[in-house]
């Protein structure tokens, strides 16, 4: 497996860009320099992540999402910074 996360990657199974492999390894997103915990979906190439935006969910019962347009920088966790 390569040491930087994909383009794009998506947390919903559903969608043609989930990879359970690197989800399993952990990935962590910085948008515009902050460390966001809420990501479910993001492409590095075109510069914008879609975060869960409360408990609120759409008729398919899957969570409603909003669109951000910045800086997407993805990375792996460690195994020490996940413990901590």
């Amino acid at each position: 497996m390569s040491e930087t996360p994909p383009d794009r990657l998506s947390s919903n199974p559903n969608s043609p860009f989930y990879d359970e492999a690197v989800l399993m390894r952990g990935v962590g997103i910085l948008f515009n320099g902050q460390e966001k915990t809420n990501v479910d979906e993001y492409c590095v190439s075109e510069g914008w992540v879609r975060l869960v935006a409360g408990k609120a969910l759409d008729r398919q019962g899957n969570p409603m999402t909003i669109k951000l347009k910045g800086v997407v920088a993805p990375y792996f966790q460690s195994g020490d910074a996940a413990e901590s």
